[in-house]
């Protein structure tokens, strides 16, 4: 341990350069993947790479206030398919709890006898104290996009304070590199919290090893691998993470519009929880108005 410290914090590396970066595949398509927004989304599988088949292992899914262990059949590129005979709707909002530090919101995409198809929430999510993440996305804002002017609503401020308080979406996100065995791999922030982080990677890392998330502008973090399930990693940080620290990385914003799908039939449900989130001027207005109080 102490020798992989010394060389990622400037140590000599053997044969050249201690990380050498890695060339970007390309983006995967979906306003849920890394880079590249997208107007419309999958519902079934359509990638040509394989999927990592996880055959017996579970999950914990939570509907409402209870929870059920589930079957996870693969987990890949901003989503899950389960297996379960749990009474699920279309779009109905769910978590998925696949470990320690391994929560993520989702919404039903599609239910094929006791498959379910889980779309993961788009935007990174910051768990812990609700008024702290609320200043942190202010200040996020404020720092990285200068330009966003506050939109005027029509709401008044009780208004506004209870639709904060009901958790409308914001369009962030973060992105991170993971140092590790000589290499770097680019990886999405999925859900992060003072203890850990879920993260995307294109590359597992093994249960037990000890890495570096490099964040730019927040922060390098020792943190050890918990778990890593399909391409879905969770990291613990081995000190507390200070969310504060996030305003001074710049995140991706993805669009606050929702495209409808073509792929509806007559009569399905077209409600989706992702048509909710806020653009970056409603976003600022909401949390100037909610944190004045």
């Amino acid at each position: 341990m102490n020798s992989f410290r010394d060389q990622i914090l400037g140590g000599p590396a053997p044969e050249g350069q201690l990380l050498p970066a890695k060339k970007p595949k390309a983006s995967q398509e979906g306003d849920n993947a890394l880079h590249v927004p997208r107007g419309e989304a999958r519902t079934i599988n359509q990638r040509a790479e394989s999927r990592e088949f996880l055959g017996d292992g579970e999950a914990q899914l939570k509907v409402g206030r209870r929870k059920y262990v589930v079957d996870l059949v693969n987990l890949s590129g901003g989503g899950a398919m389960i297996c379960t005979n749990v009474p699920l709707k279309l779009w109905q909002e769910v978590e998925l709890e696949l470990d320690d530090n391994g929560s993520v919101e989702c919404a039903v995409r599609w239910i094929k006898g006791d498959r379910i198809g889980l779309e993961f929430a788009h935007e990174t999510q910051v768990s812990g104290d609700v008024a702290k993440r609320d200043a942190m996305l202010l200040d996020t804002i404020e720092r990285n996009f200068p330009e966003v002017a506050t939109e005027e609503r029509a709401e008044d401020d009780d208004q506004r304070t209870g639709q904060r308080r009901s958790g409308r979406r914001h369009p962030l996100i973060w992105s991170g590199a993971v140092h590790f065995d000589h290499d770097t791999t680019t990886v999405r922030l999925r859900n992060i919290s003072e203890s850990g982080v879920l993260v995307e990677s294109e590359r597992p890392f093994p249960a037990g090893a000890e890495i570096l998330l490099d964040l730019g502008g927040a922060g390098q973090h020792f943190a050890t691998v918990s778990w890593s399930r399909g391409d879905q990693v969770g990291l613990k940080f081995h000190e507390a993470f200070d969310i504060a620290c996030l305003a001074n990385a710049k995140p991706e914003v993805t669009s606050h519009l929702w495209k409808e799908p073509t792929y509806f039939g007559p009569g399905e449900d077209r409600r989706s929880p992702w048509a909710d989130r806020l653009s970056l001027p409603e976003l600022k207005g909401e949390l100037e108005g909610f944190l004045k109080r």
